[in-house]
């Protein structure tokens, strides 16, 4: 079996972090702040070794969480948007639009919960002179989130330039970066992000149900659970005026899969994120580069020689198929796992034109190697000379630029 659908969850997992995850589990039970037995400072190296990975000197201000769905939902339940503007590019993840248009509205009116789309182009890049547009006819305050790495086309966006676009702008930054965390360089000091969201399952090699944020010193931010926490159970209640006792990782923690987290990060730190994607960026310039030499195959992104604007993830269709019926095949007649549809961020396929069927999305990690990308490539070549008509485009329907579509590109949700 070849697994090439790394952006869903990575595996193999690094021998490291099934070594922690197994110690853990072993251990005698340790919570944070509860427990005098076993590794209590798991949690802590795990936020020390993060900060080192992703520029954070703050590490205070990283907390757990389940993953970047749980993250984003702390993040927007979290802020107070009352008289701010809200945007989002049209490369975001679900987990961060749902929230929003679901979330915003019925807590603080309509006016919130109107999300204004930043476009992008077909690749995936959203231009930081468009944030700067969108920013400057908006008078009141404003909260911006940006998707770091497409899960659709891989593109990476220039988080420095738009980081000086929202800050001169007066608004504040969220990124998404749990798609590039761990394959991809990130400086959310240098680069001014506010608040940071992150996984821990995918390029991060930690388990499922892990992840955590970030919230920069000085953002106003409050839990939006509250519950047990181990340090003083005597105090029931918090008070805006003092934030610093606002306590954010309530319950018990998920002890294990934070050290393992922890050993994921490690392995980055070790083998060095710059080396990780040089390797990955490898793997899929051979794929793209042969891909495109196939009649009918349409590769989204990945244009040749910006291949470094890229992470480890690309799309494409085959002429006359749709999306799943090739992704099916790939897996039941060649055994390689890839992943067909909408990648859960619609509006991207809106900009590419893949809106009713979405595409075929090949991710790698740096657990893969070049002889499975040369097996896809011959297996795509093989299913696309199958084909009657493989230069029709993609199957009927998938091409759908529909009203709903026209109206989110640089409008609104």
């Amino acid at each position: 079996m070849i697994y090439l659908n790394q952006a869903a969850t990575s595996w193999p997992k690094p021998e490291s972090v099934l070594a922690a995850y197994e110690q853990a589990v072993r251990a005698l039970p340790s919570s944070q702040f509860r427990s005098s037995a076993g590794d209590d400072d798991a949690a802590g190296k795990t936020r020390q070794a993060l900060g080192q990975l992703l520029g954070i000197r703050d590490t205070g201000r990283i907390f757990f969480s389940s993953g970047a769905t749980d993250s984003a939902n702390a993040i927007i339940y979290g802020l107070p948007f009352e008289g701010h503007r809200i945007f989002a590019t049209e490369t975001e993840h679900n987990s961060v639009l749902r929230p929003l248009v679901n979330l915003l509205e019925p807590v603080y009116g309509p006016q919130t919960g109107d999300v204004r789309i930043i476009p992008c182009d077909e690749t995936g890049y959203v231009a930081p002179e468009a944030v700067a547009r969108a920013l400057d006819v908006i008078a009141e305050p404003s909260v911006v989130f940006v998707n770091h790495m497409s899960n659709v086309t891989g593109r990476i966006q220039d988080l420095a330039a738009i980081s000086r676009a929202v800050h001169e702008a007066g608004a504040i930054l969220i990124v998404d970066a749990a798609q590039s965390a761990g394959c991809v360089p990130v400086c959310a000091d240098e680069w001014g992000i506010d608040v940071l969201i992150l996984t821990g399952h995918k390029s991060l090699y930690g388990m499922q149900g892990t992840g955590a944020y970030y919230v920069r010193d000085g953002i106003p931010f409050r839990p939006y659970r509250y519950g047990g926490t181990g340090r003083d159970s005597r105090k029931l209640y918090y008070r805006d005026d003092q934030p610093d006792a606002y306590e954010y990782e309530v319950g018990t923690q998920n002890g294990p899969g934070i050290a393992a987290l922890g050993a994921g990060v490690r392995y980055c730190l070790e083998r060095g994120v710059d080396a990780i994607a040089e390797h990955e960026r490898g793997l899929m310039t051979v794929c793209s580069r042969e891909l495109r030499k196939i009649p009918g195959v349409k590769v989204y992104g990945w244009p040749e020689g910006k291949e470094s604007d890229y992470g480890p993830v690309l799309s494409f269709n085959i002429g006359g198929m749709k999306a799943g019926d090739v992704a099916y095949i790939l897996q039941n007649a060649y055994g390689i796992i890839v992943r067909a549809g909408l990648q859960c961020a619609p509006l991207i396929h809106q900009e590419m034109g893949t809106y009713a069927d979405g595409t075929v999305r090949v991710s790698v990690s740096d657990m893969n190697v070049m002889s499975e990308i040369e097996a896809l490539v011959r297996a795509v070549r093989e299913i696309a000379e199958s084909v009657p008509n493989p230069d029709a485009g993609p199957a009927a329907g998938s091409d759908d630029r529909s009203a709903a579509g026209a109206a989110a590109k640089g409008g609104r949700l």
